[in-house]
């Protein structure tokens, strides 16, 4: 079998359903009914038009994505994911570094992200590429919209 390879490139909503599709194969992931359906990731990526990416396999297949954004002030990664038959390859560094170029270009000059303390991958991933784990810190968040339902794959 051939070597595997990929493409970087930014997301749009066309990428959607593949991106979906990939979400649905890892275990653990965590789904929102309403923020990841197709109108909430259209409402993200038209608000971030140039900061989110997918990795697309050299079958044309999603294989990994970042949904990127910023506020203006803070960037932030939403969903980093990558095909468990395409880790190891240099897909998530790449994807990491393509959005914080774009997050660059729109003058943004701090990025944060939020991993599951059971998500030893995840974290092993974040350390091993230079991010920093934060204990100086508490986080809190506040649900608006009860519907909002996190699901997560089994």
């Amino acid at each position: 079998m051939g070597e595997k390879t990929f493409t970087i490139k930014t997301m749009t909503i066309d990428d959607y359903q593949g991106l979906h599709d990939l979400w649905m194969t890892i275990h653990g992931f965590g789904i929102r009914s309403i923020d990841d359906s197709r109108t909430g990731v259209e409402r993200f990526l038209k608000r971030n038009p140039t900061t989110s990416v997918v990795a697309v396999s050299e079958k044309g297949e999603i294989v990994g994505g970042i949904l990127c954004g910023h506020d203006g002030r803070r960037g932030c990664l939403y969903h980093v994911c990558v095909r468990e038959d395409y880790r190891r390859l240099g897909i998530g560094k790449a994807m990491v570094v393509h959005c914080m170029n774009a997050l660059k270009k729109e003058e943004i000059n701090k990025v944060s992200l939020i991993a599951f303390t059971v998500n030893d991958i995840g974290n092993a991933f974040w350390n091993c590429i230079g991010w920093t784990r934060r204990e100086d810190l508490n986080y809190y968040d506040f649900t608006l919209n009860e519907a909002n339902i996190t699901a997560f794959n089994r």
